[in-house]
Formats: C-alpha cells, structure tokens, sequence
C-alpha cells in the first residue's frame, strides 16, 4: 500500500461520511472506523480541543465510556505533546516516551504502539488524530501520511460541525485597548501607520477531490501564472540589478521552479484532495519541517517556500487580493506571519511605514530586501495577528525592539516628539556630513562603517565616512542558494572597490561557521558542536577547506588590481595561522603575476583580536602585521566565558566594565610602541560614551554601522581627549568598578555631546 492509495481508500469513504445527514457525533464515529480498518489498526482515536483541553471525542477500540470523559491539557501525555508541538509521533512503544501518561478509564494499557497527527487549522492544532496497536511496531511512513492528509481534511469537517473552540475557528477576541508588544530589531527605523495584513486567509470549502486530473490542471495553471508573476518581479524591482538582493530573489525564484514541490503537490492530488487542499496539505508539512529546523538560514529557506505556497494558492482559489493589490490607502504598517521578499516589493513604498512579523530573522530574504528599500522591520512579535486589528493604528520602533497598538494619547505624543527629535538629530548630524571628526585638542580620529552588502557602500557618500573598516565578506555567501563562484565574488568586490573610490575598503575574509552555517556546504561535525561560537570557524574552517579560501583571495586580488588592497583574518588565536592564511594570499598573487595579470599596488595584511590568547603573542605577531583591528563583540563574551546571544547574560557584562577597558588598554599601548595602526570594528565603537571610552584609551580609528556616524562624530568634536585619558587612566589604576557612572558624570562636566 502507497500513502497515495491509502489514503485515496479513505478519502473517498469519507466523502460519503461527510455528505451524510447526520449529526457530528455519529460522523466522526464512522470517520474512527473507516481509519482503522483502512490501516489495519486496533485503535483509532480523536481527541478535539474544548475549553482548552484535548478531549477524546470518537474512538474505535478503547473503551466508549471514556469518550467525552477522558481530557488532557495542552502538553500532558502524547495526545496533549502532540497538540502543543504540533508534531508527530510515531513509538513502537508508547511507555518509552517522557511524555507518556496512563489513563485507566480508557484501557489503553492493552495496546503498545502509538502513532498520532495533530489537526492543524490556522496554524493552530485543533485536535489529535491517533492509532495504536496491541503489538509493538513503528507505522509505516506511508500510514503517517495518509494520517496527515486525514487529518487535513477532518480539521474543516469539526469547524463546520463547530465542535471546537471559537478562539481557534474563527480566531481569538481582541483586546480594544492599547497593547505594548516587544520584538527583535531586523531593520532598524520607526513608523507610523494604521495595520494592514499583508493577505487575507484563503478559506478552503473544497477538500476531496470530484476528478482528480481537472485538479491537477488547474494546479498547472497556476504554477505556470505564479512563475509569470516572479519573472515580471524580478525583472521590475526598481533598486535595479545590482545587489544581494538580485541574489535573494533568483534564490526565490529557483523555488518557484523546484520540480520537487510540484511533485508533492501532485502526490497530494493523487490521494483525493482538491488542488487548494492539496497546496495546503503540502505546505502544513513544511510548516512542521520549519519547527524543527534549529538551523536559521535553512528555516529562512523554508520562509520562502511557504511564501511562494501562499501565493499558489490563492492564485489557484481565484483569492489574489493581497493587501499590496489592493493598495495602500493610507500610511501603513503591514503585519503578516512572515513575508517573503517578492511580495514585500509589491508594496508602495511611500505609504508602508514599516513591518511587523510573528517570524522572521536577521538573515531572512525579507530583512536584505527591506534593508535595502529603507523599510522598518520588527521581528518575533509574538501573536500579533492575535492582537491586532485590521486599521489599527500601530507606532513602530525597532530600535527599541517595540511596537505599540491602538495607543493612548500620551503614547502617540512620546512617540511623535522622539520621530521629530531623531528627525532634528539626523538633520543635524547630516549637516556635520563634511566637518572631520577631530578633537578639541586636534586628534583627528578615523571614521569608518561596517558593511557586508553593496548597498552598503553608498552609506559613504550619506555619512561622509572616511572609508569601510570592515566588509564582511560572508553576507554574499549566506544570501546566496549556492556557493558562489569567484567571479561572482569578484564582481561584487570590484563594484564595492568602485563605489569607495579612493577610501580604503578592509574586506575581512569569510568568517561563516558558529551561528552561520551554509546549507549547501558540507559542515562535518559542525551540527554536533555545543559550543560552536568557540569551534570551528572562521579562519580555523578556512585554513581546513582551503580552496574556499583560495577562491575568495584570488577574487580579491583581481578585483583590486591596480589599487591598494586591506585583508583582514578574522578569528586567529595565535601566529600560525595568521602566517597560514597571508601565504595562501601570497600564492595566489604569484599564481595571477605568473600570468602576467594586473595586480593590487600593495596588499596590506591585518588581522582581528577577538580570541584573548592573541594578546598574549602581539609580540611575536606584531611585526608581520600592517593593522589590527579589536572585534570587541566576539572578545567580550571570550573574556566573560559569556555567550552574547544568552538573555540572561546579554546585559550582565558591560563593555565599560574594567576588565575589558584594562585589557584594551594593555593592547593599545602594545601596539603604539611596536607602531602598527590599531582600531575598533565590533558595536561598542557605535555607542558615543563607550567610543568616547576608546578614544580615551588612544583607540584612533572606529568602524561602525552607518547611522552611530553622526552622534559618534559630534561627541568627538566635544571632546579634549588628552584630559580624558589622564582621567581614565587613574580610575583604571584603582579598578574603579562604576566606570559607566564615572565616564557619564564626567562627559556632562565637560560639555561632551554624548546622544
């Protein structure tokens, strides 16, 4: 027996069941013995969610007296684990799970095996659909699929028949008074603009299929309206060709083409279901993929595959309404799930304000896109299609990881007085745009931006800085489907050269691994590590697979032909390695020279100090270097043995504290005796009373995110950094533990502009 046949045999039993005009009870009665005799089981059983908790509704094989008697709550025992995850189980040994919970009245302590499907209606499990048997075994995964598409079908016969909860058919009651959500920053910004959602939900009436093949035409059709609608995207997106988002969307394109998801869709179709049924029954597997991927970038992936399933099937519902074609009347904020970036672009750029999502991460197609668009976006706001309202008004601030809905007065008027005061401060910091970041006391110090995309680079021009301080080379590999071939790498350091002009560029070289992994390289026991921001990374995995390494430095060594050219290692925690990877460099340029091809005028080596070990060698590796830069985000956590992304320790450590002041102090004047330039590229430099920290220390070069450019500047043109150092070198001395209060009271003596 197929999946496809297995649950064609029940599918076209239930049809009957379905047309029947009997009462909810009697059908699902008939729907337990239909399952269990198609699937050879002892026992099939439904549980459906009632006030809350997971009651057994129908059974065949365990005892009828327990039916509306026995309930579980979300979470308990295997019926409530499955409901809470929305996940299957399938035991051969129903006792052996953690989560397993007897229940006596049932008398189920007679059966061994277990397999379960959670009934999944808007996203939400809206009961559990199980079989047992008295023998152990694991169902077969063909018996599990034709579960599922069961279960899918099941889930529109209970909402009809109204036996679940209200919250759950038709969505849950809104609070009408004003609600304070919290997120995650993607793109940073603030906006103002009444809720729009970006799609309304295609409701499927239809779910067994009448004739088959018409189903599977009308599937055709829409694939091939849908492929019509991304080429006439791809080809319109009005920031033009260039860029990594160019990249995210072939990326997304390749999707629409990938003959492995139509497959399915036609699998499903096969079974019984409706060409709307059998999208959303393919796409309810996807979804359950995406819960259990820990990996980030291939849960980004899955994003825009359930992007571009929306989007079939409304095509294929005749429902293409979007809230971009119908357009926005007013200034907007859009709320969705998630957004896949093609369909962000649909939107009138002059009336989105911003965007809200339940999903979404910092390396999602949808936060490139909207970064390069200028467009706001907060991240993993938890059930804000819950909260939320259709033309609410929400007030978006990103920077604060906050969204605040239908807003008091006194709210609005905060909000609106910080928009007018950030809108004052950037005037006033865009006037300083060609004023150079000098001292009171004539230092000049260098500013410089971060940047990893080539969009980036115009950031220059706005922010008058004085070159990239850090180009991070990996941005184009995590973008990207596929590993990138190095002419394609060539291409975007050549456009990046091109757009600096004569600003020096410092690309570091590409640091993936730790918390960016690439789902089309084979990461070995990469997965397995427990600790990978302390394994295998960086330069540690690109002296290992050296022909990466290789095609990246021939990329930047012909990109940079008749220029100066910075390289940076980043990750080295000893000398070695920086020697290792400055040789592989070297090859390469022999090799390119060989053949008589133009080369950089100087290649100028440098590394990060990130690990702490490297201090303790500066001696040693010194004088083989041209620059080092401090990477103060990686060095903090090393020193505290504390993991940044930790929430309970994010704020524990300060970076003002003595400890990482005293050692940054210990390497500045290592370094200006040995006479090797030295600076800042990690977010501390970003921060005015932590730069100005730095610049007392004698740090004189910071490379920081575009928008720290203008407060950072105008507190370096208050400040007599001379006094300051004299200052900071007492208190470091007696291991003043209160340096934040220390530095704030003393800039406020001074009149130094800290904002």
């Amino acid at each position: 027996m197929t999946a496809t046949s297995a649950a064609r045999e029940i599918l076209t039993r239930l049809h009957d069941v379905m047309a029947a005009r009997t009462n909810a009870q009697a059908k699902l009665n008939q729907v337990v013995n239909i399952i269990g005799e198609a699937l050879s089981s002892e026992v099939c059983s439904i549980y459906l969610l009632r006030d809350g908790l997971l009651e057994l509704y129908a059974t065949r094989g365990l005892k009828q007296e327990a039916v509306h008697v026995t309930r579980l709550a979300l979470g308990e025992g295997l019926v409530g684990h499955i409901a809470q995850e929305v996940k299957t189980l399938n035991l051969d040994e129903a006792t052996s799970h953690p989560d397993f919970a007897y229940k006596p009245e049932t008398g189920e302590e007679l059966y061994h095996s277990f397999a379960g499907v959670p009934i999944v209606r808007r996203e939400r499990a809206v009961g559990v659909l199980a079989v047992q048997h008295a023998e152990p075994r694991r169902y077969d995964e063909v018996e599990i699929e034709a579960l599922q598409t069961v279960a899918m079908v099941l889930a529109e016969l209970i909402a009809g028949a109204e036996l679940i909860d209200e919250a759950v058919r038709g969505g849950s009651a809104r609070d009408a008074g004003p609600v304070r959500l919290a997120g995650l920053k993607l793109v940073e910004g603030m906006g103002r603009g009444h809720a729009v959602f970006h799609q309304p939900r295609v409701h499927i009436e239809h779910t067994v299929a009448e004739d088959t093949e018409a189903e599977r035409q009308r599937v055709y059709a829409a694939f091939r309206q849908m492929r019509e609608q991304i080429e006439r995207m791809t080809s319109q997106a009005e920031f033009g060709t260039a860029g990594e988002h160019q990249d995210v969307l072939e990326t997304y394109k390749m999707f629409a083409y990938d003959e492995g998801w139509s497959r399915r869709i036609n699998e499903a179709i096969d079974s019984g279901l409706t060409a709307e049924a059998a999208i959303e029954r393919v796409q309810q597997r996807t979804r359950m993929r995406m819960r259990e991927i820990s990996d980030p970038l291939l849960a980004d992936r899955m994003h825009d595959l359930e992007d571009l399933s929306n989007r079939l099937l409304r095509i294929v519902s005749g429902q293409l309404g979007t809230a971009a074609q119908m357009g926005l009347r007013q200034d907007s904020i859009l709320v969705a799930r998630n957004l896949g970036p093609a369909e962000l672009l649909e939107y009138d750029r002059r009336r989105l304000k911003g965007v809200v999502l339940e999903e979404g991460s910092l390396t999602a197609h949808v936060t490139i896109v909207a970064r390069a668009m200028g467009v706001p976006v907060l991240g993993r706001v938890r059930d804000i299609r819950q909260v939320v309202q259709e033309g609410d008004l929400i007030l978006l601030d990103s920077a604060q990881d906050t969204v605040f809905v239908r807003p008091t007065s006194p709210m609005e008027e905060a909000f609106d007085a910080k928009l007018v005061l950030g809108q004052k401060r950037r005037a006033e910091f865009a006037a300083m745009r060609d004023l150079p970041p000098v001292t009171v006391d004539g230092r000049r110090i260098t500013l410089m931006v971060n940047a990893g995309l080539r969009d980036d680079v115009a950031a220059l021009d706005i922010t008058g800085a004085d070159g990239i301080g850090l180009f991070r080379t990996e941005f184009q590999f995590l973008v990207s489907a596929t590993l990138p071939q190095r002419e394609r790498q060539q291409r975007l350091y050549r456009d990046v050269l091109d757009a600096a002009g004569d600003r020096p560029v410092i690309f570091r070289t590409v640091d993936i691994g730790g918390d960016k992994t690439l789902p089309y390289m084979n990461q070995g026991d990469l997965a397995e590590e427990e600790n990978p921001a302390m394994g295998w990374r960086a330069i540690r995995l690109a002296l290992d697979r050296d022909a990466l390494m290789k095609a990246q430095a021939r990329a930047l060594i012909e990109a940079a032909a008749g220029r100066v050219l910075y390289v940076m290692f980043p990750m080295v925690s000893e000398p070695w390695e920086f020697d290792a990877a400055q040789a592989l460099f070297e090859t390469q340029r022999r090799w390119i020279a060989d053949r008589n091809r133009l080369l950089p005028t100087a290649i100028r080596y440098g590394t990060m100090l990130e690990v702490p070990a490297l201090a303790e060698m500066l001696d040693v590796l010194l004088p083989r270097l041209d620059f080092l830069s401090i990477g103060t985000n990686d060095l903090t956590q090393f020193l505290f043995a504390a993991d940044r992304s930790h929430p309970k320790l994010a704020e524990r450590f300060d970076w003002l504290s003595p400890a990482i002041l005293r050692f940054l102090s210990r390497v500045t004047n290592t370094t200006d005796k040995a006479g090797i330039p030295v600076g800042v590229c990690g977010e501390m430099g970003g921060r005015s009373l932590e730069a100005m920290a730095l610049v007392g220390l004698g740090i004189e070069r910071l490379s920081i995110t575009p928008a720290a450019i203008g407060p950072v500047k105008a507190m370096i043109r208050t400040l007599d950094a001379a006094k300051l150092r004299a200052a900071m070198a007492g208190w470091l001395a007696e291991g003043a533990h209160d340096m934040r209060d220390r530095l704030t009271t003393w800039a406020d003596a001074e009149g130094v502009t800290i904002g």
